[in-house]
């Protein structure tokens, strides 16, 4: 069982207390009587719904869709090198958090690189990570806050959060709770998306529109969306150098609601 061997290998506490942790009776406690429960092999301090809920959804829908296991490319690779300052050698035997670690796109590249990560996302996607990446040694996996995580301050020789902090209540909050997880002479590792990032009035009407949805509505609902749209978008990026393509195209892509990543990912 994933939870109770790595509980060896590091303080785990309460969020609540502050208290160490314990593995007894098929569940994670603190001798406050907090009750933690293992799902699916998954230590769970968070409630299983909350606000990232829609992630879960997400990542547990397309689990595979970013790993560089899966697509055959180094896109995910290549981001986390160059954030690691050029290199993943600096990973080898060290022990690693990632804080939101979604379906583990960088988590499998951390675990090939001969790290012990410990992976935390506040939402679901936890399971989409544990499927991917539970047949690594030296990895564990916990649905948790990165506000309230249940590990002992300064333990861990590299803390990575990418791609992360934007979506959560506070970032300044965050960005602390982060340091304190860095042991001292360790490294933190994040980023951040630039202010307004992929914003335009057709994605902000539909980001509001999505919000009222039933989550699994949503899911079909951007299905077809896709279905119709993304077609026109493959054939102005075709058509890209043609007289007044790309006039049309910059037109279009504003007005679309959805990203197109043509540009940056043109290996897709």
């Amino acid at each position: 069982m994933q939870s109770k061997l790595k509980m060896q290998h590091l303080r785990w506490v309460c969020p609540n207390h502050g208290h160490l942790l314990t593995y007894r009776n098929h569940a994670i406690k603190c001798p406050k009587e907090c009750s933690f429960p293992l799902v699916n092999d998954i230590p769970r301090f968070v409630p299983l719904e909350n606000y990232a809920s829609s992630f879960g959804l997400q990542w547990n829908e397309y689990r595979t869709a970013q790993l560089d296991s899966q697509t055959g490319l180094t896109i995910s690779r290549d981001r986390l090198k160059r954030l690691m300052g050029g290199s993943l050698n600096i990973l080898k035997g060290k022990k690693v958090l990632e804080a939101g670690c979604g379906a583990g796109r960088f988590t499998e590249i951390m675990l090939e690189a001969g790290a012990h990560v410990w992976a935390v996302d506040i939402s679901s996607a936890v399971e989409a990570n544990y499927k991917n990446c539970a047949s690594f040694p030296h990895y564990t996996v916990a649905q948790a806050s990165i506000l309230d995580l249940p590990f002992e301050v300064g333990q861990f020789d590299i803390v990575v959060c990418i791609g992360v902090i934007q979506h959560t209540p506070d970032p300044e909050v965050t960005i602390q709770k982060l340091c304190e997880q860095v042991k001292q002479g360790g490294m933190l590792v994040i980023d951040h998306y630039t202010y307004g990032y992929a914003s335009t009035p057709s994605r902000r009407i539909m980001r509001a529109l999505l919000l009222k949805m039933p989550k699994k509505i949503t899911i079909t609902f951007c299905k077809t969306l896709i279905n119709v749209l993304w077609p026109l978008q493959k054939l102005f990026w075709k058509m890209r150098n043609l007289s007044l393509f790309p006039r049309i195209r910059k037109y279009f892509i504003r007005l679309s609601p959805i990203v197109d990543y043509h540009d940056a990912y043109p290996q897709l």
